[in-house]
């Protein structure tokens, strides 16, 4: 999943607050933006790993216009550098447990032509969990 990142700087501080807005708490303080993204990495795992914990749901990310766009605590500030981290939320979603599906022969073609042409898909089952949560997030 995509998250945007917001990072302001006040003109007297000299670092960067790091705030994820689609999870509440999940923020950061780093120098510069480079060190600010790996910061913010790593809460985002703490904050994830507390949500499977406590079995509560993976908030669905926003896109950065609609934070742009918004009245008040998130509208654009002068001092505001907006980013994109990319979360794989797999691990936070619970146990895996495996099922039967029956696809057609030519859809499963398919499938796995896609994931032997993209890393981003280890297996057939990643490749048909990544689309699921795709769906799901509309």
């Amino acid at each position: 999943m995509k998250y945007p990142v917001k990072f302001e700087k006040e003109l007297t501080a000299d670092h960067y607050q790091i705030t994820v807005p689609d999870l509440p708490g999940c923020q950061a303080k780093a120098r510069t933006i480079d060190e600010g993204l790996t910061k913010i990495d790593q809460a985002v795992a703490s904050h994830m790993s507390i949500l499977a914990e406590y079995g509560e749901a993976i908030p669905n990310a926003r896109s950065v216009d609609y934070y742009v766009n918004q009245a008040g605590q998130f509208a654009q500030s002068n001092h505001a550098i907006w980013a994109i981290i990319e979360i794989d939320i797999s691990p936070y979603l619970g146990k895996s447990h495996k099922i039967n599906v029956t696809l057609p022969e030519l859809l499963i073609k398919k499938i796995d032509h896609q994931v032997a042409q993209s890393p981003a898909y280890k297996t057939r089952s990643g490749f048909i969990a990544t689309a699921c949560l795709s769906e799901l997030q509309k």
